[in-house]
């Protein structure tokens, strides 16, 4: 009977051996398999902080190229910041990583839309540059022309596109001669300078209702002197003087513009010239040109 019982225990110690030999087994493959999880999903969080890092830098090299930044890709930059800011901080957990994965994919979905319209903002500006350089007058000073085109052409492609105003581009300021036959002659001496003429393309804006329109032409010779009628008119708060109003008929169509100022008695005084065209009270261009 003794040994009944002796061969009973050793064989429920011989069980109980292998279940605990088991669960131990058990409990260590659960443990490893844990760590390589937590491992991947630390590979898989550095990856897309990789990948959001990358097109950060991607945004960061076309904002640089652009004079005048376009505002939503600042704005998609500022979210894609954001992004990293809160994935730095978050738990590493299959969860979690599958959202900021789908995140980081709906970002870079926006941003292949944005620089395929980056790209042909930047093709409808270098083609409205060359049609405006046809009709524009030919001037010595063809590299001041060319810089001021430049930079006007960046605002205009703003102004289009967010506002439903006119604006101009290409304001240039010469004095002419004219001839007995009305012929005009391009002058930089003061002395010489029948009239000064003021030349410029309003932009085209569909945004904008077609018909009759008015742009106010300022033009200030070298004594702060504001030439031709010096007229003011009230804008609220706000007074401006102003040598003449342009007025014309728009078509939702680029319209070039020239308009004559004579001098005040005396003639032209020699020295540095300022023109600002406002629409109403904004200004939307401004130059300057010489006179010897």
């Amino acid at each position: 009977m003794e040994n009944s019982n002796n061969t009973g225990l050793k064989v429920a110690l011989g069980i109980a051996l292998v279940l605990f030999l088991g669960a131990a087994f058990y409990s260590f493959d659960l443990l490893k398999d844990k760590k390589e999880t937590e491992a991947q999903l630390t590979a898989e969080k550095e990856l897309v902080m990789k990948d959001l890092s990358n097109m950060a830098k991607q945004y960061d090299i076309v904002i640089g190229d652009n004079e005048a930044a376009n505002q939503k890709l600042v704005e998609a930059k500022a979210r894609i910041q954001g992004l990293m800011d809160s994935l730095k901080i978050s738990e590493t957990n299959v969860k979690s990583l599958w959202s900021y994965k789908s995140k980081y994919l709906s970002l870079q979905k926006e941003m292949n839309a944005l620089l395929t319209e980056n790209d042909r903002l930047k093709i409808e500006n270098s083609l409205l540059a060359s049609s405006l350089d046809s009709t524009r007058v030919r001037l010595d000073e063809r590299t001041m022309f060319t810089d001021s085109l430049l930079v006007q052409n960046s605002a205009l492609a703003e102004v289009v596109e967010n506002a439903a105003v006119l604006s101009t581009v290409g304001l240039k300021g010469f004095g002419v001669i004219e001839r007995s036959s009305g012929k005009l002659v391009p002058t930089e001496r003061a002395g010489r300078s029948d009239k000064i003429r003021i030349c410029y393309t309003v932009a085209k804006n569909n945004l904008v209702q077609a018909g009759d329109q008015e742009l106010y032409v300022q033009v200030i010779d070298p004594k702060n002197n504001t030439l031709g009628v010096n007229e003011q008119v009230q804008f609220g708060e706000k007074t401006l003087n102003y040598s003449l109003v342009s007025r014309f008929n728009y078509e939702k169509a680029n319209l070039d513009i020239c308009e004559f100022v004579s001098p005040n008695d005396g003639g032209f005084e020699s020295g540095r010239y300022t023109v600002n065209v406002f629409n109403a009270k904004d200004l939307v261009s401004t130059t300057e040109f010489t006179l010897k």
